[in-house]
């Protein structure tokens, strides 16, 4: 098969819409649309995404060589609590680490503090007598007797699934699967996850987190995956479904059922993978990806076209950005922060007096209050329609009807009375906080990695990034925006760029001068050929990548610096250059490296992948002219205050060179850019509308009012 008989499909399942993308060859998209949620089964909106496209498009799913999905229903099942019931096995001893944790309070001196719900209460919480040592030999045997006693503790605490996870176990998971084969033997309707499994790395109270959080959600997202195969092979799909992950690429849904915890976050992980891939065609080298949806807003830092990425994160936190407060989960995860702050956020005025938007979303079911379907509170989406941002006649490709009347409506009951102004006031607020949010946010994300916005790109997209780019983009100091073609289904866009891979990280500690060469050898041998298996039956024959790396740290310190590896059989050679390397990046975070300090490594860690398509850069810069708009619409001025008149743009009218000064709004079918008073817009050689920040706050304001003399109609 040639890349020009390639016929892709790419759903991305979000809280309030679901967005699905047909590409043919490489990148040549035919089609896209929006369609809303629908959380009784999210697989229905899915299907008539599909059905849609190809309508449009004049194909048929049979057609279909390939078809990547990435959902929310794994967050939104741990962060919603509708996950099945769960019982931990632990080794005799260690009941309450989940309750201990870390041994410490995520905010010291809160007498009101808020414990995060760790998903099984200690009563759930069993053992069973077995010790392994940390070098993975038998302390104590697991005994029969023990795995009985176990089994009638499994029935009277009512559980559904089971989390294992026995002490020192990623160095010899032998007892952890012995226990899962005769529970699954045993009680064959009990979901069972072992830690050696889901997650092989020391530290015991993250494992068990994860290990949890994986049995927690996999009855769900087993059944939920299953029914959607099995929805679109009755429709004519024959080809395989990839499922996208929060590491960014892809696995089988096989893979996924087994490891549903690595689904989270996989719709944002995509929209990552697009910011990245644009930043790589545009020659930018420091990015911030900024995609919001109808629920929530993801912000991401991209350098040299590379994701920041992680191994740790926490899911369902007590208090908003306090680490500490959230369930940690250790998977490869692209490293962003997401807030409560999208289209449908709720906007209202608390006890105190004080107007509020968000986190609580009104989702797609009701939806915001324009859309009739029963919301009473109002939204963000509610404020940019009344401020005059979204037009009724282009949202939503028409499939949508807006009511801006009722927006007002609502906006004047809940807020307006309360406060003492109009709808347009109120709106005005809603839409300052939630900008605020999503820009202090962005701030907060990039100080905690030691990064400054200022110079930085930001990549906006999403069905909302667009619309409030500008907005956000002037309050956290970014001075230029990149909006690529097709935002509005970003993420689904990004899918199709994304490998097929897995990542493995197994714990065997060593130090680095004492390093048993031999055993690390076999370590990686191991974790390469079950990393290769995995990527197989997703890739296929296609060619694949290996990268390796070490988690080293000086002896007795606490948290590890990835450093990268020779993708072949270490060396004693190797060790010099190994420290030099750490040493460096040390450094790099920390100033200076300590002298005479020895030299650890914890864990190993094996991704195996399908090489990243080569994406040259494109520089030209096409001559920028002036073009005036044919039509206007009165929207009120976000710098001014004021009520003016905006040029308002088709986005496909538009050919590269052309400029268009704000005020304005260039539509597109699943999407609205706002091209603030203070900010000009202008399509670049690869067709990315790239918005520029005048010079200076005063010459910003004078040149908005020459323009909107120039652009008025």
């Amino acid at each position: 098969m040639t890349a020009t008989d390639m016929l892709r499909l790419a759903i991305d399942i979000g809280g309030t819409f679901t967005d699905t993308v047909l590409v043919e060859g490489e990148d040549t998209i035919l089609s896209s649309t929006k369609t809303l949620t629908t959380h009784g089964n999210p697989a229905d909106g899915a299907m008539e995404g599909a059905a849609r496209v190809m309508v449009q498009s004049g194909r048929s799913l049979d057609q279909l060589t390939g078809f990547i999905h990435g959902t929310t229903l794994a967050t939104n099942a741990l962060i919603e609590r509708r996950g099945a019931t769960v019982a931990t096995v632990t080794t005799e001893g260690f009941r309450d680490i989940l309750e201990i944790a870390y041994e410490r309070r995520y905010s010291q001196y809160d007498i009101n503090l808020e414990k995060p719900d760790l998903l099984v209460p200690r009563e759930r919480a069993l053992t069973v007598r077995e010790r392994m040592s940390a070098d993975g030999a038998v302390l104590i045997q697991m005994q029969d007797t023990a795995i009985n006693a176990l089994l009638d503790d499994i029935d009277a605490s009512g559980a559904e699934a089971v989390a294992i996870c026995l002490m020192h176990s990623y160095a010899n998971p032998t007892h952890e699967r012995r226990l899962r084969d005769v529970l699954t033997s045993q009680r064959p309707n009990l979901t069972v996850s072992i830690s050696s499994d889901v997650s092989p790395e020391a530290r015991e109270f993250d494992r068990l987190c994860t290990t949890v959080a994986n049995a927690y959600i996999q009855p769900l997202m087993e059944s939920y995956l299953n029914r959607f195969v099995e929805q679109f092979a009755a429709e004519g799909v024959t080809c395989p479904i990839l499922m996208m992950t929060a590491g960014g690429g892809m696995c089988t849904v096989e893979t996924a059922a087994r490891f549903p915890i690595r689904l989270v976050e996989s719709g944002p992980a995509g929209g990552a993978i697009l910011a990245a891939r644009i930043a790589a065609r545009a020659g930018i080298d420091q990015v911030l990806s900024f995609d919001v949806g109808g629920t929530t807003a993801k912000l991401c830092l991209i350098d040299n076209a590379r994701p920041q990425t992680s191994r740790q994160f926490e899911i369902a936190r007590a208090a908003r950005f306090i680490k500490g407060s959230g369930m940690p989960v250790r998977i490869p995860v692209i490293e962003m922060i997401e807030i409560g702050a999208g289209g449908g956020s709720i906007a209202g005025v608390d006890r105190l007096g004080r107007l509020t938007v968000g986190p609580k979303s009104a989702g797609s079911e009701p939806g915001p209050v324009a859309f009739g379907r029963g919301g009473s509170e109002p939204t963000v989406t509610d404020s940019d329609i009344t401020l005059g941002y979204i037009v009724p006649d282009t949202f939503a490709e028409g499939h949508i009807s807006i009511d801006p009347e009722a927006s007002k409506a609502a906006l004047t009951k809940v807020i307006g009375t309360k406060l003492d102004t109009d709808a347009m006031g109120a709106a005005d607020g809603v839409s300052r906080i939630v900008d605020e949010s999503m820009a202090s946010a962005g701030r907060m994300h990039a100080v905690e990695s030691g990064k400054d916005l200022g110079p930085r790109t930001m990549i906006a997209f999403g069905g909302n990034g667009p619309l409030h780019a500008t907005r956000v983009a002037r309050s956290a100091g970014v001075s230029r925006i990149v909006i690529p073609p097709n935002p509005g289904v970003g993420s689904a866009v990004g899918f199709l760029f994304a490998p097929v891979s897995f990542e493995i990280v197994r714990s065997r500690y060593s130090l680095l001068n004492t390093l048993d060469l031999v055993g690390v050898n076999a370590l990686f041998d191991e974790m390469i050929a079950e990393a290769k298996a995995v990527v197989a039956q997703g890739a296929g024959d296609r060619n694949t990548e290996t990268r390796r790396s070490a988690f080293m740290r000086y002896n007795g310190q606490g948290h590890e610096i990835e450093i990268a590896l020779p993708d072949r059989a270490l060396e004693k050679g190797d060790l010099q250059p190994l420290t030099r390397a750490f040493e460096e990046e040390y450094r790099k975070q920390f100033s200076r490296p300590v002298p005479g300090m020895q030299i650890e490594i914890l864990n190993w860690a094996v991704q195996v992948a399908t090489p990243d398509e080569a994406v040259p850069p494109t520089l030209l810069m096409p001559d920028l002219r002036t073009v005036e708009p044919g039509e206007t619409r009165l929207i009120l001025c976000d710098v001014e205050g004021t009520m003016k008149q905006a040029g308002f743009v088709p986005r496909n009218s538009l050919s590269p060179g052309q400029r268009i000064a704000g005020p304005a709004l260039i539509t597109e079918p699943q999407t609205t850019t706002l091209v603030s008073a203070d900010f000009s817009a202008h399509v670049d050689a690869i067709g990315n509308l790239v918005l520029i920040k005048n010079p200076a706050s005063s010459e910003a304001v004078g040149e908005s009012k020459a323009d909107q003399k120039g652009g008025a109609a």
